[in-house]
This record gives C-alpha cells, structure tokens and sequence, in this order.
C-alpha cells in the first residue's frame, strides 16, 4: 500500500514536472516576435543585424537629414553622437517628430537601411501634462524646470 502512495507521487510530480517544460516553451515559441532588442546606431554600424530581425533602434534625428519624399515616405538618419545609421519610414510621423529631437523605430536593417514599420517620437524629461502641472501647484509641491 505505502509503495503504491509512493509511485503515485512520483507519477504525478514527473507529470507536473512535463507540463511545466512544455508550457514555458510554448511561451517561449509565441513571444518570439513579440520581443524586440534596443540597441543604438553605434551597436547597429558595429554588429548589424539579419535582415529578417525586427528591433529597436533610438537616438537624436540628425540635423539637416530629415527629406519628405513622394507620398508619405520620409528618409532621415538617427544618430547617438557615435554612428549615424539612414533609416525610412511609410507613413504618417508623430506631432513631435524633429530634428535634433529623440525618435525610437521599430523595423529592420536591410541593406544598410533602417526599414522603419512604426516610430515614436521621444520628449525630453522636462515636459510634464499640464493636468499634472495643475494639480501639483494645487498641492504646493510643483517645481518648475531648470532651463
């Protein structure tokens, strides 16, 4: 009776056990593309991608690199003081894309281009809601920016 207990337990731990390997790589399959590495332009120029790899890249729109072409493709190129990496975009740019302004894009390296699908454009870390900035001048405890 005892041995019988025994192997049950050892069934149902070598069970669970299974279980838990086969879900964490099923999680693992379906996040594949769900997951997309940063990296800068110097990481880019030194490392480059497969073409196939979608990834981050952020840093500081070049000066004097930003050109609207035909429709809604724009060509410019992102920098982080170190490398320069040419990137182009189909499609609609946030309000407060710039020059000399930070982006982050989401795409692929191909050919020496950043294929960007999707860009967001980057505040600097002094802008605040105005809807914040009220209610923290209503508690007393708002301080204005340096600058």
């Amino acid at each position: 009776m005892k041995s019988l207990k025994k192997q049950r337990r050892i069934q149902v731990i070598a069970v669970a056990v299974v279980a838990l390997i086969v879900s964490t790589a099923l999680i693992g399959y379906a996040m594949r593309d769900g997951i997309n590495f940063f990296r800068a332009p110097s990481q880019v120029m030194a490392e480059p991608p497969a073409p196939n790899e979608v990834f981050r890249i952020g840093g500081l729109v070049e000066a004097g690199s930003l050109v609207r072409g035909d429709g809604e493709t724009v060509r410019f190129s992102v920098t982080d003081g170190g490398a320069t990496v040419p990137v182009t975009f189909s499609g609609v740019l946030p309000d407060l894309f710039e020059e000399n302004q930070g982006m982050v894009g989401t795409g692929r390296y191909v050919n020496g281009v950043f294929e960007a699908s999707e860009i967001l454009a980057k505040h600097d870390e002094t802008y605040m809601p105005k809807e914040v900035v009220d209610a923290l001048k209503e508690q007393g405890v708002y301080k204005a920016p340096e600058g």
